[in-house]
């Protein structure tokens, strides 16, 4: 723990898309929340980082993605271990919540549930089907 952070407080970190996530390793314990940057949308790194932190450093805090972050980004934001969004301002937090249940289920495991969708029960397939997809066409979204 660094000495210069109060002992009683949660506390949080931004990280720089290109730093390495190991230099976080020994502060994660004491870490509530870490702020991943995307400076562009096309610039992915940070899905790295929080894959990373979720998978190979078992980070059971908040991860947010920062910067430029875009409705159309949100499946994958979710897949990676992101667990919060700040959205850039021209985005709709309407239009990102129907992202996230805009695909029924993924053939390959993520930072969330590492089982790929072959290995689900027949039942927990079957469930998957059965759920209606949601449409963005015709619902005025404004992507």
């Amino acid at each position: 723990m660094r000495s210069q952070w109060p002992a009683d407080l949660p506390l949080g970190v931004i990280l720089p898309n290109d730093a390495d996530v190991e230099a976080l390793e020994g502060d994660l314990p004491r870490l509530a929340l870490v702020a991943l940057q995307f400076p562009k949308w096309v610039d992915g790194r940070a899905y790295t980082q929080a894959r990373l932190l979720r998978s190979r450093y078992r980070f059971t805090g908040e991860v947010r993605a920062t910067g430029d972050v875009l409705v159309d980004m949100m499946p994958l934001l979710a897949r990676t271990g992101f667990d919060a969004v700040a959205l850039r301002g021209d985005q709709s937090v309407e239009v990102a919540e129907r992202a996230l249940g805009f695909f029924r289920g993924h053939y390959q495991g993520d930072a969330r549930d590492n089982h790929p969708l072959f290995a689900l029960p027949p039942a927990a397939v079957e469930a998957l089907v059965a759920e209606p997809v949601q449409e963005f066409v015709g619902q005025g979204a404004a992507i």
